[in-house]
């Protein structure tokens, strides 16, 4: 009982220390498409914050590529960002967007199979292995800090051996949504693993631990949708405000890839004309899955105030995500696109 009690405890003090980061305001906070008032409802928006998965910097892994470095301190935070992206639109694939984690609670298996595909293993298919071997490629040395457009990319290939999440990759180009495309790609017969092109130094395990057992699925594959764009030349562009804003109140959203030069930062949400993220820029010892599959998530998970950067102070050069499980949920972010169009002309 007083195990239980000083568990409870703490949890308070987190959250005092948690929300003594928040002005007293009364704009309201969005969180990846959902809404939080701080005069009524903080301590849900501490639990909507502390669910996101956070990838940071970690170190005593095995050298990428065998003699590669075995951490990725320094260079890896758009990898990592990348990661955390990637990992909510699994979260609402298969927990769905509401789903809550806390602290020493049993979570379903699909939530542990979710994070060992991002552990640091060679044989994880989202590993930071398997992103800095995919970005040569892509023009990347193994070490070289990535962009938005490039992790992008990245995650594009990848996702392509990953038959369990089943996901449809589009990556816009030119500024340009092509509905047609994606409508076709999302409703044509999976492609197997082994067509996919491009991507020979894939570990043969990782293919093996992401098979879907239960088979092929027919349908709509969910869409991860990233819309890499420049809102400005050197400085972003005030005129992009409001819209970049719009973006992170949209159902579909699952935030945005951006920073500073050299900086990338996981952006989840605003408030008023301050943007909250998730800083990868912290280094933690590696962590592996344990006998029994489950893997020990307190470090993946940030249980501290939660970053704030005002939004002129952003990188023009970010990459926008959504997610859309079904062509219904595709469909609606098309009309609020449209609309948004429509009304800022």
């Amino acid at each position: 009982m007083e195990s239980v009690l000083s568990r409870y405890e703490n949890q308070i003090t987190i959250l005092s220390d948690y929300l003594e980061e928040f002005p007293e305001t009364d704009e309201p906070v969005w969180i990846l498409g959902r809404q939080h008032h701080l005069n009524t409802d903080k301590s849900k928006l501490l639990l909507d914050i502390s669910a996101r998965l956070w990838f940071t910097y970690r170190r005593k892994f095995s050298p990428i590529g065998g003699t590669g470095p075995s951490s990725d301190a320094g260079w890896g935070c758009m990898l990592r960002c990348g990661q955390m992206m990637l990992a909510q639109a699994l979260i609402c694939r298969h927990l769905g967007r509401d789903w809550q984690w806390e602290k020493h609670k049993k979570q379903p298996e699909e939530y542990h199979r979710i994070l060992r595909c991002f552990l640091d293993r060679k044989d994880c298919c989202y590993s930071i292995h398997q992103m800095a071997q995919m970005g040569v490629g892509e023009g990347k040395s193994i070490g070289e800090w990535f962009g938005p457009n490039t992790v992008a990319q990245v995650l594009k290939k990848l996702a392509l051996f990953d038959e369990w999440n089943s996901l449809a990759v589009y990556v816009s180009m030119d500024n340009t949504v092509v509905i047609e495309d994606i409508k076709k790609m999302c409703w044509s017969p999976p492609q197997s693993s082994s067509a996919a092109h491009g991507s020979a130094h894939l570990h043969r395990s990782a293919l093996g631990r992401n098979k879907n057992t239960a088979g092929f699925c027919t349908g709509w594959k969910p869409l991860l949708l990233i819309i890499p764009l420049r809102l400005g030349i050197n400085h972003i562009n005030p005129v992009y405000i409001d819209a970049f804003k719009e973006c992170f109140k949209m159902p579909q959203s699952l935030g945005a890839l951006g920073g500073k030069p050299n900086n990338a930062y996981y952006f989840i949400g605003f408030l008023g004309n301050e943007l909250i993220y998730l800083d990868p820029h912290t280094t933690q010892s590696f962590v592996d899955s344990e006998e029994n599959g489950m893997v020990d998530d307190q470090s993946f998970h940030c249980q501290q105030a939660p970053h704030r950067m005002k939004i002129m102070n952003l990188d023009p050069s970010v990459a926008l995500g959504f997610f859309c499980k079904e062509e219904c949920d595709f469909d609606n972010w098309c009309s609020l696109v449209q609309k948004h169009n429509s009304v800022t002309g």
